[in-house]
């Protein structure tokens, strides 16, 4: 297990779940009080890093395209202080902060957790009952109801429309758009069907986020949001991304192509059984004798694979490569068993 205990919060990962445990001093932020404990599990996770700085560092928890609603919602714009999923390390516990990552990034290499976007969440969301302030109104949500009520700072063009409330069903989407700077941010609920596009302050279906209270209004508008988002229909449910076939066993897409984006690796040519030729020193055997056969399209893991992260991903990329070779009955146990040795004796 790999545990690092900061300030403004611990991460704990016991080889399949990242728990992120916030602290409860001044200096964290109210989003991340608020949304508590957050268990992530390991297929929701792409990648990891450890950035040094001078005064300190920073680890950066990156997960995949639609595993986590309120990930989906913030699209990246929450600040580093906001953001539950990154940590403030202090100076003298960097090594601490690199043996987590490294002992994530080798769970990832093992379990071969692919990148591909999900059409599923892995994570819950927020729990409800939740409540945002906002300038000119509050938004509640109770898990089945979205309701908006208006103070005295309300334009009268969305006083005048009283109260608005909004069964899940009747809601196309949800929006959050943080202030930032002199630029309004805002609350904005969609209801299904065609609808006059308004201004913020006109739109009796949107609240106005003016940033004065900035913490405030960032962390109870987007974790609402979030729990709206991870009730409501999830946006890769179409078929355009593969949530539910997930970790080990994921195949190809409709098109023949691997869905980690890439193409699969072509098989040498030849008489009997195919294989795939994988690197000097990466043959069935074990053995450092020379490199297998090269195939057009076939990619070789370079030397010296792990001295960075982009080498780290190809790693990942050939190790899955690996998997789907064995699954398809191109590579015996043995050279499977004897090949991913290889691959994981450079990371």
């Amino acid at each position: 297990m790999a545990e690092i205990i900061q300030r403004t919060g611990t991460w704990t990962f016991d080889g399949t779940t990242v728990r992120i445990v916030p602290g409860s001093g001044k200096g964290v932020h109210n989003l991340r009080r608020t949304l508590g404990e957050v268990a992530v599990p390991l297929m929701a996770v792409a990648g990891i890093a450890y950035e040094a700085g001078r005064k300190g560092g920073r680890l950066r928890l990156r997960l995949r395209d639609g595993a986590d609603p309120l990930t989906q919602v913030a699209r990246g714009r929450l600040t580093d202080q906001a953001d539950p999923y990154q940590l403030a390390v202090e100076p003298d516990r960097t090594g601490v902060a690199e043996y987590v990552v490294d002992e994530v990034r080798h769970a990832l290499l093992l379990e071969q957790i692919p990148e591909t976007p999900c059409d599923r969440y892995l994570l819950p969301g927020p729990s409800v009952p939740l409540t945002a302030a906002g300038t000119d109104g509050t938004a509640t949500f109770d898990g089945e109801r979205v309701q908006l009520e208006w103070n005295w700072l309300t334009e009268e063009s969305k006083s005048s429309v009283g109260p608005r409330t909004f069964a899940l069903r009747e809601l196309a989407s949800v929006e959050w758009t943080p202030a930032i700077g002199w630029e309004n941010g805002s609350l904005r609920f969609r209801p299904k069907g065609a609808h006059a596009a308004l201004k913020p302050q006109h739109d009796p279906n949107c609240l106005m986020l003016w940033g004065v209270r900035q913490a405030r209004e960032t962390g109870g508008s987007v974790l609402l949001a979030a729990a709206v988002t991870a009730r409501m229909p999830h946006p890769g449910t179409d078929g355009s991304a593969d949530g539910h076939r997930v970790g080990r066993g994921e195949g190809d897409g409709a098109d023949g192509r691997a869905l980690d984006g890439g193409t699969r690796p072509a098989a040498v040519a030849g008489a009997g059984p195919e294989r795939v030729a994988l690197g000097k020193g990466d043959g069935p055997g074990g053995t450092a004798d020379g490199p297998a056969p090269a195939t057009s399209g076939t990619p070789s893991a370079p030397a010296g694979a792990d001295s960075d992260d982009g080498n780290h991903d190809r790693l990942l990329r050939r190790l899955r490569e690996l998997g789907e070779l064995h699954r398809d009955g191109v590579l015996t146990d043995e050279e499977f068993a004897a090949a991913k040795a290889a691959v994981l004796a450079r990371f």
